[in-house]
């Protein structure tokens, strides 16, 4: 998703205190950031932080990891959080943000860490074959998530994209997932406890069915 230049972002993602300068230092180590034990669940490619922000306000007892390479929507997406806690009288304690690039994931996550839950929301679908290999669910990239994903960890994925949603199913599976639940229109199906994304809230109004996955590491 592309998203003009804003100069206010990083000077106000410095100065949030859960956004995280210095990542890879906490390499086997975030709980330390967060303070506690509590489960840590990983988004990778968050946006503009609506999911993550709805996800960690709902589950308190867990924490959030969201990563992003481009500071300018992180940026965007603190404003989000900030938002969204405040109207709940909350404060966002339970949540990383991380500018990284998930190309060196395997950097900046441990299986120490012992993420059991992963989100993959609206990925850029890079129709282009010569392109494929950049998709957040290629092979490629599922092999960088094996290094921390233990067994039975599972990885959600969400996307308006038939051909995306369509080559992902053999991608997870040549990676040592199986896939324990598939539907082509999500909110038609049996799923209740859906977090809407912002693009998910845009193509369902533009009569687009959602598809989702389930994908269980073997």
């Amino acid at each position: 998703m592309r998203i003009r230049k804003k100069k206010w972002a990083q000077g106000e993602l410095d100065k949030c205190p859960y956004f995280v300068k210095n990542p890879e230092s906490f390499f086997g180590k975030w709980k330390e950031f967060f303070g506690n034990d509590n489960e840590i669940e990983l988004e990778v490619g968050c946006g503009k932080c609506s999911f993550v922000a709805k996800k960690a306000l709902l589950n308190p007892d867990k924490n959030y990891i969201a990563v992003d390479i481009k500071s300018d929507m992180l940026g965007v997406g603190r404003r989000n959080i900030e938002q969204l806690f405040s109207d709940n009288d909350r404060k966002a304690t339970n949540i990383a943000l991380v500018a990284f690039n998930v190309e060196n994931i395997e950097k900046l996550i441990s299986d120490e860490d012992n993420i059991k839950t992963m989100y993959i929301n609206f990925c850029n679908p890079w129709p282009r074959e010569k392109h494929k290999k950049r998709r957040l669910t290629h092979t490629t990239k599922l092999k960088k998530y094996n290094t921390f994903l233990k067994s039975g960890a599972v990885i959600n994925f969400k996307t308006d994209n038939d051909e995306l949603f369509l080559e992902s199913i053999p991608y997870l599976e040549e990676s040592e997932y199986s896939i324990e639940y598939i539907t082509h229109d999500l909110h038609n199906s049996e799923i209740e406890d859906n977090v809407m994304t912002e693009h998910e809230a845009m193509f369902s109004s533009e009569g687009i069915n959602i598809k989702y996955l389930r994908a269980i590491k073997k």
